[in-house]
């Protein structure tokens, strides 16, 4: 038996809930690997899977949310994986159409696992999360595109959220000038300690302007905001620099126009973290290993358990998480 977090529907008011329950391990859905589960975390998207209406992306219940997760291996039918390897899981749509890291147990297929680099363990893995990842995946591109440091300064918009914080933090461990813009003037000094050079209110930005070009500010940029937002930004990068596109918390319309495209060759980069491929999913997790430091990372963690979920599923929704909250499933 283990604990793990159910959503079940109520029949009659189509309503999901919360709440932990003990599981038997043949209750677990079908995979190769079984994995005795140390920490999770939360996303946005875990946000949404625990809302009363499973964001859309929860389609059957009973549910064990949690799109992250990190552990060990107790016992495994693919040659890969062996009891006592440490293993992270991001994405997939694990904790969405199958069951997720919100357990003390959880059983995947082989191909959706990552062997946890050196350098790093399960709690610092989960500081890191979706969120992370991403945001390396981010920085991954915009070096593949021609970013180096002393280019100018790079901006990280919703800079102080999960993905922006581990991007602020990875920029600022590898040399670049961090532009971090926020609507929370109160996490200034959260964001500068992390590794932002310049904080850059939200309000500067989040209105379009009629000029398709401005100033050129930016080096290169990791949006997690979109919408508006992302259409100014584009205005103002640097000839040739390119934005990596990784989130909508702003929306999901894009109001801009293809003149920077055209004039200044910006380059506008889609980051997925869900599907990508095993070999960068491994690059990716190598670099957190050696290009985030553990020092900062700690600097942004919030712990919690598994009874402190429903709630930071709706403080996340509504943008009031700050950094990355790591969940000790055991706690």
């Amino acid at each position: 038996m283990f604990k793990a977090l159910v959503m079940t529907k109520d029949a009659d008011s189509g309503k999901a809930s919360a709440a932990i329950e003990e599981l038997n391990e043949d209750q677990l859905p079908d995979g190769e690997v079984t994995v005795a589960v140390d920490y999770s975390t939360v996303n946005y998207k875990d946000g949404l899977c625990l809302s009363a209406k499973g964001g859309g992306l929860v389609r059957n219940y009973p549910h064990v949310p949690g799109i992250d997760f990190a552990g060990t291996v107790e016992a495994s039918s693919d040659d890969r994986y062996k009891s006592g390897d440490k293993v992270v899981l991001t994405g997939w749509r694990v904790g969405e159409a199958h069951w997720g890291g919100y357990a003390q147990k959880a059983r995947v297929k082989a191909d959706w696992l990552v062997p946890l680099p050196d350098g790093l363990d399960a709690r610092q893995a989960m500081a890191v999360g979706t969120a992370g990842f991403t945001a390396m995946l981010a920085v991954m591109a915009l070096e593949d595109h021609g970013l180096k440091p002393g280019q100018g300064p790079v901006l990280v918009t919703g800079a102080a959220g999960g993905v922006g914080s581990v991007a602020t933090a990875i920029l600022g461990h590898l040399g670049y000038e961090v532009a971090a813009v926020t609507g929370r003037p109160e996490t200034g000094d959260y964001l500068k300690s992390l590794g932002a050079t310049q904080i850059v209110p939200r309000n500067e930005l989040n209105e379009t302007v009629k000029r398709p070009l401005e100033s050129e500010n930016w080096a290169g940029c990791v949006d997690a905001v979109g919408g508006d937002m992302l259409a100014r930004v584009l205005g103002q990068m640097k000839y040739g620099a390119s934005v990596a596109a990784v989130g909508l918390a702003g929306g999901a319309a894009l109001p801009a126009t293809v003149i920077p495209f055209l004039l200044r060759g910006v380059n506008l980069l889609g980051i997925d973290s869900v599907m990508q491929p095993f070999e960068n999913r491994k690059r990716a997790w190598q670099r957190i290993a050696t290009d985030l430091s553990m020092d900062r990372l700690e600097a942004m963690v919030q712990p919690a358990t598994l009874s402190d979920l429903p709630k930071l599923g709706a403080d996340i929704l509504a943008g009031q998480v700050k950094g990355r909250v790591v969940v000790d499933v055991n706690g």
